[in-house]
């Protein structure tokens, strides 16, 4: 009876780790542009990132399929139309560019029509924040969508190579209470190894 609870009582805390740690990581290295914004606040402009993982066939992926919903409902309620969607990644196999796929698949499952951008060269995630920049110039808010961890990677590489940038990253919708929960201990595992050369002030949490 007491392994029993023992495995019970473990497997709980082990889901709140995973899902605190995912949280945590969706609100570092951002700021809250609603409420104070430079410049015109009712003209301010936003662009949703999403970059690719791994898809070397023709049909889009599980987490592909995944960040292009985390995307989708990044964008503000008022900017439907008007918030350019960034979609950002290479062929890596003998299928189409990541960054297609996805745009595609954003049209035909959420028959999304509004502004979208592709960036179809990068390979890396370091090459995909160094090819969407240009993309960016101009933008009041920036929203990288992605698993949390990966997303907090590109965002430290925005402010690695463009820390004016960085100054306006604001938080996504990469993060809900509850979803992929049992996966989330897996994730926040894997996530440590991928951030564990982070410095300190990149893993300051700013909201």
């Amino acid at each position: 009876m007491r392994s029993t609870w023992g495995l019970v009582v473990g497997g709980a805390a082990a889901l709140a780790w995973g899902e605190w740690l995912n949280r945590r990581w969706s609100r570092t290295l951002v700021g809250n542009r609603d409420g104070v914004l430079v410049g015109n606040v009712d003209g301010a402009s936003e662009a949703v990132v999403v970059p690719g993982y791994r898809n070397p066939h023709a049909v889009i992926n599980v987490i592909n399929r995944w960040r292009v919903r985390a995307g989708l409902r990044s964008i503000a309620a008022d900017r439907a139309h008007d918030t350019r969607v960034i979609f950002s990644g290479g062929a890596t196999g003998s299928g189409p560019a990541e960054a297609q796929l996805m745009a595609d698949y954003a049209k035909s499952a959420f028959g999304f029509d509004g502004h979208v951008l592709i960036e179809d060269q990068s390979r890396t995630t370091w090459e995909n924040v160094t090819n969407v920049i240009p993309l960016l110039e101009g933008v009041d808010r920036i929203k990288i969508a992605s698993q949390p961890a990966h997303a907090l990677k590109v965002r430290v590489y925005v402010r690695r190579q463009r820390p004016d940038l960085a100054e306006r990253l604001v938080p996504a919708g990469d993060y809900r209470l509850g979803e992929w929960i049992l996966l989330k201990p897996l994730l926040a595992l894997y996530g440590l190894w991928t951030l564990r050369g982070l410095k300190a002030a990149e893993r300051k949490i700013s909201l």
